[in-house]
């Protein structure tokens, strides 16, 4: 028998994500009989170029349940997934997958402008195209000769 090679970093990721699905900040609607979880979608941040690249895993969110805005150099992602089907109690083996709201917000390594930014959301990937600012892009500088 091969001996297993314990990783505590895995454990430690495994035993952080019972412990945030365990409590999660649960919220309630209007009436206050529905509880609605909160989740986070993995998001991927990058440069390229003249751009900051985002990228975020939001399968089954409908389009129009998604909100996207820039204030003060702050990036915020809200949104929401809903549960397409209620189950009775005593017909419920599982249920794994997370729905509720999200509110992701992530303060950006450069300034960007506002008012050129692109989103498609397309296979549950929203992407997000954030054009640097003018005076955040980097400029030639012409050494002249004394």
């Amino acid at each position: 028998m091969i001996p297993a090679r314990w990783d505590p970093f895995r454990d430690v990721l495994s035993l952080q994500g019972r412990v945030n699905h365990l409590f999660s900040d649960w919220q309630y609607r209007g009436s206050g009989e529905e509880p609605v979880g909160s989740w986070a979608p993995p998001v991927d941040i990058y440069e390229t170029g003249d751009n900051l690249m985002v990228r975020a895993e939001i399968p089954g969110v409908r389009r129009e349940d998604i909100d996207v805005s820039v204030q003060n150099g702050t990036l915020i992602l809200k949104g929401e997934r809903k549960q397409d089907q209620e189950y009775k109690d005593e017909n419920v083996y599982r249920i794994e997958r997370q729905y509720g709201c999200f509110a992701r917000s992530f303060t950006l390594p450069t300034q960007v402008d506002a008012s050129k930014i692109k989103a498609v959301y397309q296979d549950g990937i929203l992407e997000l195209m954030l054009p640097k600012a003018e005076e955040a892009k980097p400029r030639k500088v012409e050494v002249r000769a004394a």
